[in-house]
């Protein structure tokens, strides 16, 4: 187990209090956002932050483990999207105006340096949003069995919130001049996925983005692992290792 920081703070864009956990003494901060209705304890505690060691020992690698609100977002399939939505922004706020400069106080980030991001499952969606959403604020990404279409949690129901939520919608509109396109190409983006037990949704989805992607000349690695490899964390314990030696 890696030795940890925990903070515990006000966020004014939800209006609660939230946790979370700094793993590492310096080197690129990466914020790990937890699988579907997780905690920001899980990385640790599924020994994600162990295979990691290497690179958060070494200071190349610190890695700030949050929460997320998915139970009143996508999770919450009955209830108002609207409602779901508006969460989904104000989450957004949260992480990109509130944490990201907690994180570079705590990380003693310059402003012109850029963060990272990574996640599994539920994770890799939302490190992909933001990857894609905010190529300004991450250059850095990693992103293990995600969904990329909002519609597979919002149905048919479509309105600004939930478009900037879903990167194969929105970077499917992009225009072809748009400044974010060459910011891509500038970043390091893995989109992986196995092609195991429980994750058929997650290769649909991944297949969709990758095909976005050649429209609009983006060069994000695309990385389709074997029939063998499940949507389960011993394969993500992998996979990290993996793509950390690859991009730092």
């Amino acid at each position: 187990m890696q030795s940890s920081a925990y903070y515990k703070e006000y966020s004014p864009s939800l209006g609660r209090e939230m946790e979370f956990e700094v793993y590492g003494h310096g080197g690129k901060p990466c914020i790990v956002f937890p699988c579907q209705n997780g905690r920001f304890f899980d990385f640790n505690n599924f020994k994600m932050t162990d295979v990691a060691s290497p690179w958060i020992g070494a200071g190349q690698l610190q890695l700030f483990c949050v929460d997320s609100v998915d139970a009143q977002t996508w999770s919450d399939v009955g209830g108002d999207p609207r409602h779901r939505s508006e969460m989904l922004e104000r989450w957004y706020h949260y992480i990109a105006d509130e944490l990201v400069p907690r994180i570079r106080q705590i990380n003693a980030t310059p402003e012109r340096e850029k963060l990272m991001v990574t996640g599994c499952s539920m994770g890799a969606t939302h490190a992909g949003i933001f990857a894609l959403r905010r190529p300004d604020l991450f250059d850095v990404a990693i992103c293990m069995s995600g969904l990329y279409h909002a519609g597979y949690f919002f149905g048919d129901y479509m309105d600004q919130g939930v478009y900037d939520n879903s990167p194969v919608d929105f970077i499917a509109n992009m225009p072809p001049d748009h400044p974010y396109i060459q910011m891509y190409n500038n970043n390091r983006m893995v989109f992986c996925t196995g092609q195991g037990a429980w994750e058929d949704e997650m290769v649909e989805s991944t297949r969709r983005l990758e095909a976005v992607f050649r429209q609009k000349g983006i060069h994000a690695w695309v990385d389709f692992w074997g029939y063998d490899v499940n949507h389960d964390w011993p394969w993500w314990l992998k996979q990290f290792p993996y793509f950390l030696e690859k991009l730092l």
